[in-house]
Order: C-alpha cells, then sequence, then structure tokens
C-alpha cells in the first residue's frame, strides 16, 4: 500500500511538473516600444502560455543583450540580422531563426531637400553611432554615389536623437527609419525627404536570434510559434495589437500610425508563401554579397550560415 501511495505521489508530482510554464527570457530593443508588438500581443493573448511558456521581456541595447544571451542568461533577442551576421562571423554560436521585419526600415531622411545620395554631398548626417544597421547602410550608400566618409559627408554620432537632431538643424539629415521618425515628421505636418538605401544595402530585416544549443530542443520551435502568431494577429488587426500592446509601452512609445507603417514590412510574397517570419533565401544571399563587397564579410560567406526556417510554420500566414 505504502509502495501505491509512494508510486501514485510520484506520478502526481510528475504531471505537475510538466504543467508547469517555462520561463522563456527574451530580449527586446533598448526601450519598450510599438514596434515590438507582435511579441507584447503574443504575450497578452496567451499565444507563449499555450505553448507552456512563461515570457519575460528584458529591453536594452543589443551590445548589451548579445553577451546575455551568449552567457545563457536570456534565451532570446530581437536584433538586426547584422547583430547575429557579426556575431557569428566572429564565432559566437548564434543564429537569426525568425524575420520580424522582411527587409531594413533604414532611410536617410531630412527636411530639406533630397532626391539622391549625391545630394548629401557637403551635409553632415546624423548616426545613432558607428555601428548597426544604420552605419552599415549610410556607408553603403555613399558609396554607391561615389561620396567618402569626411571627405565629402561628415557623419556626425548622436546616438537615438535623430528625429529631435533634424528639427533643430543639427544636421542636415539623419539615417533613421520609414515606419519611425518618418511618419512621425510626417504626422506633424512636416514635409519630408527621405532616400531609399536598398539598392546599395539590400539587407533584411530584424529578427528573432537564439543560440545553435537552443535548436535542438523544442524550446526555439514553441518560441517562434508563438511568435509568428503575434505577428499574424499585428498584421490582421493592427488597431486591436496597439490596443493590446499599449499598456506595456505606454503613451511615449509611439503611436498607431508607426505599427500601421511597420506591417508592410512583416509580409512578403516569400511569407505569403513560407508563412510570416520566414527568411527569404533570395533576399539574405543578396544581404551577405551587399556585406562581401563592403568588406565587412570575407569572400565566399554562405548566406545559410547565418539564419534557418526550419522553426517556421508555414500555415501561420
Amino acid at each position: 500500500m505504502r509502495r501505491a501511495l509512494a508510486l501514485l505521489m510520484l506520478l502526481g508530482a510528475a504531471a505537475s511538473a510538466q504543467g508547469t510554464p517555462r520561463t522563456v527570457n527574451i530580449g527586446l530593443g533598448y526601450i519598450p516600444n510599438v514596434q515590438f508588438t507582435p511579441f507584447y500581443v503574443a504575450d497578452k493573448l496567451g499565444y507563449y502560455r499555450s505553448e507552456g511558456l512563461n515570457v519575460k521581456f528584458q529591453h536594452g541595447y543589443v551590445s548589451e543583450l548579445m553577451p546575455l544571451l551568449l552567457q545563457g542568461k536570456i534565451d532570446f533577442i530581437v536584433g538586426d540580422p547584422e547583430d547575429a551576421i557579426f556575431a557569428r562571423n566572429q564565432g559566437a554560436p548564434v543564429k537569426y531563426v525568425m524575420a520580424m521585419y522582411q527587409k531594413s526600415p533604414v532611410t536617410v531622411f531630412s527636411l530639406k531637400p533630397l532626391s539622391r545620395a549625391a545630394d548629401l554631398k557637403g551635409k553632415t548626417v546624423g548616426i545613432p553611432g558607428t555601428f548597426g544597421s544604420s552605419y552599415a547602410a549610410i556607408r553603403a550608400l555613399l558609396d554607391s554615389a561615389g561620396l567618402q566618409e569626411g571627405r565629402d559627408v561628415r557623419l556626425a554620432a548622436i546616438g537615438f536623437t535623430q528625429l529631435d537632431a533634424v528639427r533643430a538643424g543639427r544636421v542636415d539629415a539623419a539615417v533613421g527609419f520609414v515606419n519611425n521618425e518618418v511618419v512621425q515628421l510626417r504626422d506633424a505636418g512636416q514635409k519630408v525627404s527621405t532616400l531609399d538605401v536598398s539598392d546599395a544595402y539590400p539587407m533584411v530585416g530584424s529578427g528573432l536570434i537564439t543560440l545553435d544549443k537552443t535548436l535542438s530542443g523544442d524550446l526555439a520551435r514553441k518560441v517562434v510559434r508563438a511568435s509568428q502568431r503575434g505577428l499574424k494577429f499585428t498584421v490582421a488587426d493592427p488597431a486591436r495589437a496597439f490596443r493590446l500592446a499599449q499598456p506595456v509601452f505606454g503613451s511615449g512609445g509611439g503611436t498607431l500610425d508607426v505599427l500601421r507603417a511597420s506591417v508592410p514590412l512583416i509580409q512578403s510574397a516569400y511569407t505569403r508563401l513560407h508563412g510570416l517570419g520566414a527568411s527569404d533565401p533570395a533576399a539574405w544571399s543578396k544581404a551577405i554579397a551587399a556585406l562581401v563587397k563592403q568588406g565587412s564579410l570575407p569572400a565566399g560567406t554562405k548566406a545559410e550560415t547565418f539564419y534557418t526556417n526550419s522553426l517556421i510554420s508555414k500555415t501561420v500566414r
């Protein structure tokens, strides 16, 4: 009788353990922001919980979050593809596993007339710093126009103050995002000029990054599937997604117009066939080729080294 009772207690304990949600830590951008709405929505609507996960978000700069990922202190981060590419190229066991955006939203914007890259000659352009997608994009754009940093165009590191710097005239133009600063300026009734950098720098968009070892179990698949559902809900009903997520990022974390401008970046012809969050191999090949041309990666670098579609559910479209 005692042995039977002990066995029942063990079975009960095992069942209880299986029902306990697993805590997963996801690092997002430097502050709570409307751009992370798909992840906030996936949490609010219980998509992570339905996968047996208890998600905790940690905000910070990717330069702070990447070391935490490598140390195993967080499980995933949302970052630019360059964050995964350059880290892996230096030997870090990281991989990009789900695309939040299908293409980079980086642009050069100004309140002064701009129609082509050559118009930047003699100008001061604000950048967050000499890192990340913004810096790589402006370097490629200047190179495409035969302009040299320092000699023809001055790049000023201004942190993430591009909007205020352009408004105040501290810089002639700045590198920002079509779904952020440009939207805010136009909402304020200001006429904005933008330069499309995608020909010079055909980069894919930001996405979910994790460690190689995390890919061996079912955790990554569960996180990706729930996050895909968050992407789908956001695309289908941006207004409701905004209302659900706003308590997380607050009144200063972005507007519904910013979210609506982000929705086209989440989708592509490729995702309509292969699922939201899927990475287009052709787009990745172009992106890696651009970095090789820039001298940021060695010749012969293969795009598939840095990303995988193995976790993507094709039914989430």
